[in-house]
């Protein structure tokens, strides 16, 4: 049991006369754990009665997200308790990690086809296709686009890092223009391919995987495996027919819908972005496409395969997890 704080009254509302204003009007279970209750405890119950409080959503009210304070008052308000403190609630929900003014973005996967899909990836990345090892002579591609990365012209230069002071980039700006940057990644090799298009689609990404296909070893390989997502330019079995049509030794792999994190490209964008594009402080569009071309044959001097861990297994230990109408 917790204690409450010294000072602090136990289950029960005091009405003025000093006798307790819940004991009348509470339901017969809250009457018992009001007898129960010691002088300086809460009761269990109470303890759990909040916890599940917390796990429930505050959007009937005007609330967005529970905090410790706001859950303190709905307690009160409801008759559970007379006083109790937000530090306590706090307590309460620390020992089982519960963080109602904590919340993730996610998108709740939808393909009915996701552990086959995500399934063949994660082979992929361990060197296996259809329960078979790959040979020396076949490689697995990454490829995807990074879209809409302005040149931001900002209306005052930039001031650099002195002593006692961050380097200060101005807010306001103007558009210069957008590259989408098309990037390709070997994944077992950390060879990266890329490229500036002013916009996405078919045409685009097959110069993409042109410069990737005619270049050694991947022009001479018995299979080029690239995992893509199912954008419009290189979404289906039209896509499939056209880049096998031109590139008889390639082999496109579609990942389940709305699951983007199984793609190792998206590994190297984020690095792009921590460490390319921000602060946006570029001049021009040709200042944008020199750093990122740059940037690319610097990472690539010095990269390693990224360490990918997720597999098969993690994979089922996931699906468990969901209903079985996804995971199915």
């Amino acid at each position: 049991m917790t204690r409450l704080r010294r000072g602090s009254t136990p289950v029960g509302r005091s009405c003025r006369s000093g006798g307790s204003a819940s004991s009348k009007t509470a339901s017969p279970d809250w009457k018992t754990i009001l007898a129960r209750a010691g002088p300086e405890l809460f009761p269990p119950e109470v303890v759990v009665t909040v916890k599940a409080l917390a796990c429930e959503p505050s959007t009937a009210g005007p609330l967005a997200r529970w905090s410790t304070s706001e859950l303190a008052a709905a307690a009160q308000r409801s008759g559970l308790v007379a006083s109790i403190s937000g530090s306590t609630i706090w307590r309460w929900l620390d020992a089982d990690a519960i963080r109602p003014w904590f919340h993730r973005s996610w998108i709740f996967p939808r393909d009915p086809d996701l552990a086959c899909k995500a399934g063949r990836i994660l082979d992929l990345y361990e060197r296996v296709w259809e329960a078979q090892p790959l040979g020396v002579d076949e490689f697995v591609i990454s490829a995807d686009e990074k879209t809409s990365i302005q040149a931001r012209r900002r209306c005052h230069p930039t001031l650099p890092t002195q002593p006692g002071a961050v380097s200060k980039v101005e807010h306001e700006y103007e558009r210069a223009g957008a590259w989408a940057y098309l990037a390709a990644l070997d994944v077992h090799h950390a060879r990266l391919f890329g490229r500036c298009e002013r916009t996405t689609g078919i045409a685009p990404f097959g110069r993409l995987v042109k410069q990737v296909m005619t270049a050694p070893p991947y022009r001479d390989a018995r299979r080029v495996f690239w995992v893509v997502d199912n954008g419009s330019s290189h979404r289906g079995a039209r896509a499939v027919e056209r880049l096998q049509g031109e590139y008889p030794n390639l082999v496109l792999v579609h990942g389940p819908i709305h699951a983007s994190w199984l793609n190792q490209i998206e590994i190297y964008f984020s690095i792009v972005q921590r460490k390319v594009l921000t602060p946006n402080d570029f001049r021009s569009l040709a200042d944008v496409e020199h750093r990122l071309l740059a940037f690319q044959r610097h990472y690539e001097a010095l990269a390693q395969p990224f360490e990918w861990t997720f597999t098969r297994r993690d994979l089922a230990r996931l699906l468990a997890k969901l209903p079985d109408s996804v995971a199915a």
